[in-house]
């Protein structure tokens, strides 16, 4: 494999990180920080997941799974939840009484970020 040269400042925090995990994974940085921005940077859109383990389980690196918000138009009643920062159970009362815009398909709520942006930014319908 081809390799560059890259030379980086890290916090000093990150930095302890990625010493830590190169000597409890005997890996080398350079292959930790590669492997990090191919599975991390890969994708433009959808599910990006990165994962670092030891091979024992003396440390914990992290674990996160995530589709960012932002890249969803089409969103469950929990996702249109959390971008409007309120419980399910809230968001199904202000749907099902028609206050915010959304639709059912079969018996479940769909919204689109866009028409719930724009029904939380409209101010015409203040009182």
């Amino acid at each position: 494999m081809d390799r560059r040269a890259l030379y980086v400042r890290l916090p000093n925090e990150a930095a302890e990180k990625l010493d830590r995990a190169a000597f409890e994974l005997r890996v080398a940085k350079q292959d930790i920080v590669a492997d990090l921005v191919q599975n991390h940077l890969a994708h433009v859109a959808g599910t990006r997941r990165v994962v670092v383990e030891s091979l024992d389980d003396s440390l914990t690196v992290g674990h996160h799974s995530f589709t960012p918000i932002e890249e969803l138009e089409v969103m469950t009643v929990d996702e249109a939840a959390e971008l409007l920062r309120i419980e399910p159970d809230q968001l199904a009362k202000l749907v099902e009484s028609g206050d915010v815009p959304g639709r059912k398909l079969g018996d479940e709520w769909r919204f689109t970020r866009t028409a719930l942006l724009n029904w939380l930014g409209n101010n015409d319908e203040e009182a």
